[in-house]
């Protein structure tokens, strides 16, 4: 029989991350079937562990949520990458990289400090004017107000994220969504991801090492209800290439996730300048990974 791994992404503990399902040996299953699965299985993301289609990969990828597939989503990235590499499916390089093909390319994944990190296919960004009345609707369903955010920035890096930088992570954490409010208006825009993050002050007692911290938070309108992501990777990599572009950022900074929910999802993230130029940055977003079930199907 086939296996299956169900990995807690973005911590050491089980049950205080993000979990998804990684099912083997999925190259006969049809499209049906994949969403079948993964509908079934309830979870934020559920992925597929096919053969490679290009040489240069250890394997590819699909991502389904229950109602879909996504060309790319991070924490499954994570959970897929540990899954294949325990189950001995995979062997990093001597650089400790392995490949995923996936729906967006190729995607490097390293090994390091004991947890994984993927690299940020792409990205793409669309400034939205804070005053207009899109955004400050949206700002208010999210129970919040204007005066609170910095900027706001639409952000495709496979999802495509409304992402809101606000002045303090305690605004964050204080952020109560008006569900109904917020279909309304993602209904009516087209805008289904809202990546809500921000930094804590040099002496809040959330500040859990020397990196830069910051807190996040992301909803998705799934057609009748809004859904809290509880750690959430593309979005961590969404804050970060915002942070990189506006404010020139370089360096690590570490984003905490999931406490609204009874997590504590923990997200490193390394910016880097290339030298090319054209002023463009590499991304890497990573953390810890836990296999909490491993069974068949």
């Amino acid at each position: 029989m086939p296996k299956f791994k169900q990995v807690d992404v973005f911590t050491s503990v089980n049950f205080k991350g993000n979990p998804v399902a990684v099912f083997f040996d999925a190259d006969n299953l049809t499209d049906k079937e994949l969403q079948s699965i993964a509908n079934w299985t309830n979870l934020s993301e559920t992925t597929f562990v096919l053969e490679p289609t290009n040489p240069k990969a250890d394997y590819r990828v699909r991502i389904f949520t229950p109602i879909d597939e996504l060309p790319f989503a991070g924490h499954p990235t994570i959970g897929t990458s540990h899954a294949v590499i325990q189950a001995g499916l995979v062997k990093p390089n001597d650089d400790g990289i392995i490949v995923q093909e996936s729906a967006v390319g190729l995607v490097s994944v390293k090994v390091k400090d004991g947890g994984l990190q993927f690299k940020l296919p792409f990205y793409k960004h669309e400034i939205y004017d804070l005053n207009s009345d899109l955004i400050k609707g949206i700002i208010k369903s999210l129970g919040s107000t204007t005066e609170k955010v910095k900027r706001v920035v639409l952000v495709e890096d496979g999802p495509r994220w409304l992402t809101i930088q606000f002045n303090d992570g305690e605004d964050v954490k204080e952020l109560k969504t008006d569900s109904t409010s917020l279909i309304q208006i993602s209904q009516k825009s087209g805008l289904d991801g809202f990546s809500c993050f921000g930094k804590f002050s040099a002496n809040s007692h959330d500040l859990i090492d020397q990196s830069l911290t910051y807190e996040a938070r992301n909803f998705v309108v799934f057609g009748s209800y809004v859904v809290e992501d509880p750690v959430c990777g593309s979005g961590a990599g969404a804050d970060s290439s915002l942070l990189a572009e506006f404010e020139d950022f370089e360096g690590d900074l570490t984003i905490r996730q999931g406490r609204n929910l009874g997590r504590n999802g923990i997200i490193k993230v390394s910016v880097t300048k290339q030298q090319n130029g054209d002023n463009s940055r590499t991304i890497y977003v990573g953390g810890n990974a836990v296999t909490v079930l491993d069974g068949n199907y």
